[in-house]
């Protein structure tokens, strides 16, 4: 057994993907998003959750089914998965943010932001909003909102000039009370997919 650290980690728990000291730094005044009550990152609205970065010991923490609520995750090994989070935190530009149910040692709620590199804008940095998921168990407390606007913030915080995002037609209005707009024009997302089919 690893010892507890302060914020109630365990020792060999304690690899984040990235620092989880930035989310404390943030400030959803910046957000045009309602909560009510107001709660945040930092103040997730009950003491048993907590917002945090991806941990390589959320493997046993229900990651991978939580993603598979939103779509396929295929048969991923610890090995796989492990490789994957070192690849993801070596390269940078990764920030899986995640919430956990602490009182059940699972992850009820995560949303990933990918920071791309860019020449323009004065060799800004542009990010992407990607995989946003929310136990069905757990509608109704704002977690949604709450996981958004962290990574929004968070792609904020790290100097992005643009956030993106693609999302089903029901869902705009849902991420327009939180600060997104559809470009006119530039609204569709197109794709190629190169995955097998089978």
């Amino acid at each position: 057994m690893g010892i507890e650290k302060q914020n109630g980690f365990k020792e060999e728990e304690s690899e984040f993907l990235f620092p989880p000291d930035i989310l404390n730094k943030l400030d959803f005044n910046k957000s045009p998003a309602v909560f009510r009550p107001k709660i945040s990152a930092s103040n997730p609205g009950e003491e048993w959750m907590v917002v945090r970065p991806l941990q390589r010991a959320d493997y046993d923490k229900g990651f991978l089914q939580l993603l598979s609520q939103l779509t396929s995750t295929g048969n991923i090994s610890r090995k796989l998965f492990d490789e994957r989070f070192t690849q993801m935190k070596m390269s940078g530009g990764y920030y899986v943010t995640v919430i956990e149910d602490k009182r059940i040692s699972k992850l009820i709620g995560a949303a990933t932001l990918t920071v791309e590199q860019k020449f323009i804008h004065n060799c800004s940095l542009r990010g992407r909003l990607e995989d946003v998921v929310v136990n069905d168990t757990y509608r109704g407390k704002q977690l949604g909102k709450l996981i958004v606007v962290t990574v929004s913030l968070l792609a904020q915080e790290l100097g992005c000039y643009k956030m993106s995002l693609d999302c089903k037609d029901k869902l705009i209005k849902f991420y327009e009370t939180l600060g997104y707009k559809l470009e006119p024009g530039n609204s569709n997302a197109m794709n190629m997919r190169f995955e097998d089919s089978s």
